[in-house]
């Protein structure tokens, strides 16, 4: 895992994509495999067009999709597996970060942190006089209107996630030159996202040039969880049986464990989405994709504050 202040990054080298055939898939519904097809043609096309991309990972099921078809199209076309980059906002499920690094090793991949430097070291819920702030942070503070002599360290707050989110990731974009970046976004996730693009360019004052690349966007939460199961499961672990959809760790078989599914372990939980530690609820008992999925509460577990401002936020450049 590499730190985001660190510009002379080692690029993983050649890796054995045979966990990624690309093959042998079940049979899928033909909405489904449609949108799959999709997906794949949008993250090639991706691939040849721009010339160092990255892919931001959360290390949830949408993001988590967008990699594998990403590694699948970088082994089919015989290149690397672009970076992917992980924003560390200091407030994660520990289960979350583990995640990451466990299958970033997993898959060989040139992970990068995206980290704001100036907050890092100051624990969640902590209260910072302003005046005793960087001259960058308060810049950035009247840039979103942040009111008050002081700022808690808080990454659903909206001052909180332009610092710690999306000022870190520019940073990243502007540090390591990467001019594209292959998001899970999907526009049935908020009113914010709706209208958003396949390729969506950026760029101004505050933000690098680069294109938001969308390969899910017409994807829902049961497509997204149809697809790891149905695909990216499968293809990643050859001992597991294609066609399950585990109910419980119980109907996994007798070698294999939650922990070696490309699959969140907080999802298994009962979390429908995952945002930060304090920021997110279980939903229900049973599993996230066992829910009722398209009933509109995929993010009802997120911070709500956060989500009234996501609009703003993605003015501002957030996701």
């Amino acid at each position: 895992m590499t730190d985001a202040s660190d510009t002379d990054t080692d690029t993983a080298g050649d890796a054995d994509r045979a966990d990624v055939p690309g093959a042998g898939r079940p049979e899928l519904p033909a909405d489904l495999a449609d949108k799959i097809a999709t997906a794949e043609s949008i993250v090639a096309d991706a691939l040849a067009d721009f010339e160092r991309p990255v892919v931001p990972w959360t290390g949830g099921k949408d993001s988590t999709l967008v990699l594998h078809l990403v590694r699948a199209a970088a082994a089919d076309r015989g290149l690397e597996t672009p970076p992917v980059t992980f924003v560390d906002h200091g407030a994660h499920f520990p289960e979350t970060t583990a995640f990451v690094r466990r299958w970033a090793d997993e898959w060989d991949l040139e992970l990068h942190v995206a980290r704001f430097e100036d907050l890092a070291g100051h624990d969640p819920g902590t209260e910072l006089p302003v005046e005793e702030l960087s001259d960058r942070v308060r810049t950035e503070l009247e840039r979103v209107g942040h009111e008050g002599d002081t700022l808690v360290v808080d990454a659903d707050s909206l001052a909180g996630n332009h610092l710690l989110k999306t000022v870190a990731f520019n940073d990243l974009l502007r540090a390591e030159g990467f001019d594209a970046a292959l998001t899970g976004v999907r526009s049935d996730e908020s009113d914010a996202r709706a209208d958003e693009s396949v390729r969506s360019p950026r760029g101004d004052d505050h933000t690098p040039e680069h294109v938001r690349v969308h390969p899910i966007l017409d994807f829902s939460e049961a497509d997204v969880w149809a697809a790891l199961w149905g695909v990216v499961v499968p293809e990643t672990v050859p001992a597991f049986p294609a066609g399950t959809v585990p109910s419980a760790a119980a109907d996994l078989p007798a070698d294999l464990t939650p922990a070696d599914l490309p699959v969140s372990p907080k999802y298994w939980e009962g979390y429908r989405s995952l945002g930060t530690a304090a920021g997110s609820a279980r939903s229900a008992d049973e599993p996230a994709w066992l829910q009722s999925l398209g009933d509109g509460g995929e993010r009802a577990g997120r911070s709500q504050e956060k989500e009234d401002l996501m609009s703003h936020l993605r003015d501002l450049g957030y996701m």
